[in-house]
């Protein structure tokens, strides 16, 4: 198992809108997370600076980063780039996070 820690950020204003659409999630974005191998899924709100903090276990990163290309996935970027930094092709700007500890 990988863990694998990020960070992304949303617009101002943004905050209930994020939270109410991933309450929301479709369950063709769920099966796909697990599909492609992505396990205890949480994403944290920093209400100071609007740095959403993610954190995903995989069974697999190579995999996991396939996950990136599937339709589904490419159609919640296109979903949520109203709200959040993304890249030009609606991906999040994403930053990995450097695991300094754990503790099980």
């Amino acid at each position: 198992m990988v863990r694998k820690g990020f960070k992304m950020k949303l617009y101002p204003g943004m905050e209930a809108e994020y939270e109410k659409r991933h309450n929301e999630l479709w369950p063709q974005m769920r099966d796909m997370i697990h599909e492609y191998g992505g396990k205890n899924y949480t994403i944290f709100l920093d209400r100071e600076t609007l740095v959403l903090y993610g954190y995903i276990e995989v069974e697999d990163s190579a995999k996991w980063d396939e996950s990136a290309d599937t339709a589904i996935n490419r159609k919640w970027w296109d979903f949520m780039a109203d709200i959040m930094e993304t890249n030009p092709d609606n991906s999040p700007v994403s930053v990995d996070l450097h695991e300094v500890f754990h503790l099980d």
